[in-house]
């Protein structure tokens, strides 16, 4: 089988599609999200604690003062962004929480199926027999 026709045969299982199209519904949540999080959830929390903007909280590696985080990276100065780093936190705290609430839904609508009864064994050899097998396979045993 060539390189092509293998490739092709991989890319067209329906695992893999089943994969991509998850993949870019993820990165679109993803940014359903993060917009949530710095449009929505930010921007009450920084006034709640003090009118903080937690995008511009960040450390100026190279010892001068810079007023906002873009004034830092424009001088090219280098900064460690944990507010970015906060926000980058709690997108995936309400992310992992979203598809937690989701998974359990689901889970609730599907209920695992019911487990199997315990086979019936033969009384003699104790092999696996059929629930109306008369003979068993195994030992020829005459059963009940």
């Amino acid at each position: 089988m060539s390189f092509k026709e293998d490739f092709k045969k991989f890319a067209m299982r329906g695992n893999v599609i089943d994969m991509a199209v998850g993949v870019i519904i993820g990165g679109a949540f993803g940014k359903i999200v993060g917009s949530f999080v710095n449009d929505i959830i930010m921007p009450p929390l920084g006034m709640a604690i003090g009118k903080m903007d937690f995008t511009n909280l960040f450390v100026s590696l190279n010892g001068q003062h810079y007023a906002t985080l873009e004034a830092a990276k424009k001088a090219g100065a280098p900064v460690l962004a944990y507010g970015s780093f906060i926000n980058a936190v709690l997108d995936f705290v309400i992310l992992a929480f979203i598809i937690f609430i989701m998974v359990r839904q689901i889970n609730r609508l599907n209920p695992p199926p019911a487990p199997k009864p315990d086979p019936r064994l033969c009384p003699y050899c104790r092999s696996e027999i059929a629930d109306d097998a008369t003979r068993c396979p195994h030992c020829t045993s005459q059963l009940d």
